[in-house]
């Protein structure tokens, strides 16, 4: 009998397992993976054309797809919160912290585009062979042009400051 009393404990042991392991939920096993990557990449598929910003040393490309500067050797690009630095344009781009960005491009007005729509481009090629003639040239008119573009970079940001959205379209650089 006293074996037969340990098995029916045993049975109802293993039942009460049973029905307890049964009616729970089943264990889930997870695994998050959170890779910030950033903006999507800057891509030109094919050397762009380019716009110089009258009586400066900054270009820009007049794709609206791609918000790119060529200036100093460097091409600068600005992309939410950050701006990125290539060699080429053709990158790789590499994040830069804005301080490390010439204040010519960032004085660029935020209007650029409406505002140099009639300048004509310049096909890549001929850019590669002669900007560099071109910014020796202009070097003169670019300090005047950078020290007008100062004025109304400080101006835009003080209005922005007290609330006057005048400059509401366009962008900040």
């Amino acid at each position: 009998m006293n074996r037969c009393r340990m098995l029916l404990v045993a049975l109802a042991t293993a039942l009460g397992a049973a029905a307890v392991l049964g009616s729970a939920p089943p264990a889930r096993a997870e695994v998050h993976v959170n890779i910030n990557i950033g903006p999507p990449p800057i891509v030109a598929a094919e050397p762009p054309d380019l716009i110089m910003v009258p009586q400066s040393r900054v270009y820009f490309v007049p794709d609206p797809q791609l918000d790119v500067f060529f200036y100093g050797g460097y091409w600068w690009s600005p992309r939410g919160d950050r701006w990125y630095r290539a060699g080429a344009y053709d990158g790789p781009w590499r994040v830069i912290g804005r301080r490390y960005v010439p204040r010519a491009v960032i004085v660029v007005p935020h209007d650029y585009r409406a505002r140099y729509v009639r300048e004509r481009p310049i096909p890549y090629g001929r850019w590669k062979r002669e900007h560099d003639r071109w910014d020796r040239e202009n070097r003169r008119s670019h300090r005047r042009w950078e020290k007008e573009r100062e004025r109304e970079f400080r101006e835009r940001r003080r209005e922005d400051r007290h609330g006057d959205d005048r400059h509401g379209e366009g962008r900040d650089h």
